[in-house]
């Protein structure tokens, strides 16, 4: 095991200690309050029924007050109790990523895959056994998100991986700071929701309560019926139907245009759980010393033009939300007529609006922003032995790598060199089934996405250009659209096409091309596609059975053969799983088919 997992492991027996200790506070403070309940009501009863009444009160009142301390106290430690398993939980699913059974995590980010998309289907990125189910830490919906859109969409300007490589480092020393953060969001009871209701909500504008003249009315109207219900009472010449009709007239104030008031409070109380959450976590990176650059402005997105931060704004929000509850009250109707409440909590929430509501969703995608950086140090401070990936942004279209690895595949993965790849360079990769072809064109593949998004990658040394990254090797038939496995291959293979001739630098990774056809289309067809996307200065593999493509090295030098070979051994078929120069010139599909229990005549064996 290495540093961070038996960091990880000594963290997750400390918490579990510090868990069984909370539970046995929690237990004493329990039986202390029942203890309380018993002896201090039940004696101030006792000697309120034995005519004791003034030693009865006086026992009462110092009970009541323990007790209450007691409840406060019980529900402090409670959530604490909670944060504490939290913690605990991080560091075992840590040690869980760490040991290859991450496959157990719940959030695989299934409902960001997306059949159309260029790479990530055919790359695993998403859904049950992906990338995003083995590294995402992320909790906040834009947190997921932000992580989605480094996977899918990464930057294309190389300071800006180089720039978030830098601060993913310098996250990764940060490791309980990190789980402090991703503890904060898991202490939410709430799923949580995307926002996006509620940034259309705070954009919503009522200029009417931003008048001096209703300001004035709403604030006054209340404190004027209540000094003419008093002078009614206390001075009895006093005509009562004053008092009355100013509250005749803010009965009709109230039903004036309640819905659409109702309407726009009600939105905002499904976040209110949210909104503490995105605070407490904003509280927390207000509140941490970053030395990066990237960081600070990060950073400095969290306040306002004069100074004031995003988690003391939201905390006002959180009070006007919480004066919005009043309005489940039973006795809510009175209320509202009496202190026109609505209109109240309207003034505020409009006031609130204008000042802090256009930066509301900025202050949002900062923390997933963060959630996502640290998502990617998780990678640095689990795996210090990968490479920190050069990424070149020049016209060389290079990719080069080291002992790369499938960064998914347990620790005794095979990782093979990469020879340097230059502008309309292709890799014809050939080999048996199962011998690896296709793993290698992912192992690249997902390297690649981890290296643009910022991350290290599962290799000893990795070169590459920023390219635009392109795969065909899934490609399923679309029965509702009516579109056949061979043509949506097609449609694939002619964005990739149609990016080359626009200049852009593709690189690619096509797996048993044209496998839905006969043998003679399907070589006629790769030949073709190889030699034109070579010609047009894309870099790629293709994986294939069909070794007589191997002849075009002969015809063009930018083409190369590799291959994966397997060997037998006891009567059993084994495969290395390396990488070689040249033609396969081995097959297993006989020897497989009798492996799986198939009656083969012996003339075809």
């Amino acid at each position: 095991m290495n540093n961070s997992g038996s960091e990880y492991e000594k963290r997750a027996k400390e918490y579990q200690k510090q868990g069984e200790e909370q539970t046995s506070r929690l237990n004493r403070i329990s039986n202390f309050r029942l203890l309380t309940a018993l002896i201090g009501f039940g004696g101030s009863l006792y000697l309120y029924f034995s005519k004791q009444e003034t030693l009865g009160i006086a026992v009462f009142l110092p009970a009541l007050l323990l007790f209450l301390y007691l409840v406060v106290r019980h529900n402090l430690l409670k959530r604490e109790k909670g944060r504490i398993d939290i913690l605990g939980k991080i560091n075992e699913d840590s040690l869980k990523r760490l040991n290859g059974e991450w496959r157990t995590f719940e959030d695989t980010g299934g409902e960001y895959r997306d059949p159309e998309h260029d790479f990530s289907e055919d790359l695993d990125v998403f859904g049950q056994n992906s990338l995003f189910q083995w590294m995402n830490t992320a909790k906040t919906f834009a947190g997921r998100k932000a992580l989605k859109v480094l996977l899918t969409d990464p930057p294309k300007k190389t300071e800006e991986i180089r720039e978030r490589q830098a601060v993913a480092k310098e996250l990764a020393g940060m490791l309980d700071w990190r789980q402090q953060l991703q503890a904060e969001a898991l202490l939410s009871a709430d799923k949580l929701q995307d926002p996006q209701p509620f940034y259309q909500w705070v954009r919503q504008r009522s200029p009417q309560y931003h008048r001096p003249a209703v300001r004035w009315m709403v604030q006054g109207l209340p404190l004027v019926l209540i000094l003419l219900f008093t002078a009614a009472f206390v001075f009895p010449a006093f005509p009562f139907f004053i008092p009355y009709l100013v509250l005749l007239l803010q009965m009709g104030l109230t039903a004036y245009h309640y819905t659409e008031r109702k309407q726009i409070l009600d939105v905002v109380a499904p976040f209110l759980s949210n909104i503490k959450t995105d605070r407490a976590m904003l509280e927390k990176i207000e509140d941490q010393e970053f030395h990066s650059a990237y960081l600070k402005k990060l950073q400095q997105r969290l306040r306002n033009e004069q100074g004031e931060t995003a988690c003391r704004q939201i905390r006002r929000l959180e009070g006007i939300m919480d004066r919005t509850a009043v309005r489940h009250s039973q006795l809510y109707w009175l209320i509202n007529i009496l202190f026109l409440w609505d209109y109240q909590c309207m003034l505020v929430l409009e006031k609130w609006k204008e000042q802090s509501g256009d930066r509301i969703r900025d202050w949002i995608e900062a923390l997933g922003e963060m959630e996502a950086l640290c998502s990617l140090a998780v990678l640095y401070y689990d795996h210090p032995d990968w490479a920190v990936p050069r990424v070149y942004g020049d016209d060389r279209s290079l990719l080069f790598a080291a002992e790369v690895g499938h960064p998914l595949l347990p620790e005794d993965r095979v990782c093979n060199d990469i020879d340097r790849m230059k502008s309309g360079q292709v890799f014809l990769i050939t080999g048996s089934n199962m011998s690896g072809k296709s793993t290698l064109l992912r192992t690249v593949g997902i390297n690649l996405v981890l290296a643009y998004a910022g991350a290290p990658v599962c290799a000893k040394e990795f070169h590459c250009t920023v390219f635009d990254l392109y795969t065909s090797m899934r490609v399923r038939d679309d029965l509702e659209g009516k579109i056949s496995s061979f043509y949506a291959e097609l449609l694939r293979i002619k964005r990739m096409i149609e990016a080359a001739k626009r200049g852009e630098p593709v690189f690619f990774l096509l797996d048993e091309i044209f496998k839905g056809t006969n043998s003679r289309d399907r070589h006629t067809g790769a030949r073709i596609l190889i030699k034109l996307l070579s010609s047009e200065g894309a870099v790629g593999f293709v994986s294939t059975h069909d070794v007589e493509l191997g002849d075009l090295e002969k015809e063009d030098s930018r083409i190369r053969n590799y291959h994966f070979r397997e060997y037998y051994r006891e009567g059993k078929l084994l495969f290395d799983y390396k990488l070689r120069k040249g033609v396969s010139n081995t097959r297993n599909a006989i020897y497989l088919m009798k492996m799986a229990g198939m009656d083969v005549p012996e003339e075809d064996a």
